[in-house]
């Protein structure tokens, strides 16, 4: 799990070093053990730090388990605002689901990638906070769709746009060929989108 932002002061890298020590020990067990067979207390013993401690840098087990990155919401704004020329919104928000395909602790490049992948995929309990935490994005992305289509705030086609979008990440995933299922899952969007915002 990386720290988005380089802590300033003794005290703010103490607290970065407890995160990451914590997030690596609950990693290296997880992925050793499996979710479920991996208590908090074992996490906060492999880190030398209590339970208490533990709480305070992560509110729950299923947090440990995801990168917690500030700029998600951020991002995904951007990609609506900062598009090209040219690119409707659902095509910008199909190019920035597959080039954001995880959230987790563990980087698309790195050899435990599957297992790590399959793990949450195959824990109700990972599987539901991931979609949770990507969902809490939803009105923030339908103000920026709103915003750049000059439409209210509470638009519904733009927060129609922005929950189904959202929701189609988890579909995507979840697809032997990721590409094709968000090839085909967007271009239902994009045909419903152009309906009612031509050349948006």
């Amino acid at each position: 799990m990386r720290v988005t932002e380089p802590p300033t002061g003794r005290r703010e890298r103490k607290k970065a070093q407890t995160r990451q020590s914590l997030a690596d020990a609950a990693l290296e067990l997880f992925l050793d053990r499996g979710y479920d067979q991996v208590g908090v207390k074992d996490i906060a013993d492999a880190a030398d730090v209590s339970v208490t401690t533990l709480f305070k840098h992560f509110s729950c087990k299923e947090a440990l388990v995801f990168d917690q990155d500030d700029d998600l919401e951020a991002a995904l704004v951007a990609a609506v605002r900062d598009r090209t020329p040219g690119t409707s919104i659902p095509q910008a928000l199909r190019e920035h689901i597959l080039l954001k395909q995880t959230q987790f602790a563990v980087h698309a490049t790195d050899p435990r990638f599957a297992d790590f992948t399959r793990m949450v995929q195959e824990t109700p309990a990972l599987r539901d906070y991931a979609h949770r935490m990507w969902m809490r994005h939803e009105a923030a992305l339908a103000r920026a769709i709103a915003e750049a289509v000059g439409a209210p705030e509470d638009d519904v086609s733009c927060t129609a746009l922005a929950h189904f979008a959202l929701e189609a990440r988890g579909f995507i995933l979840r697809h032997a060929e990721p590409h094709r299922a968000a090839d085909a899952a967007f271009a239902l969007l994009e045909h419903g989108w152009a309906a009612s915002h031509p050349g948006s």
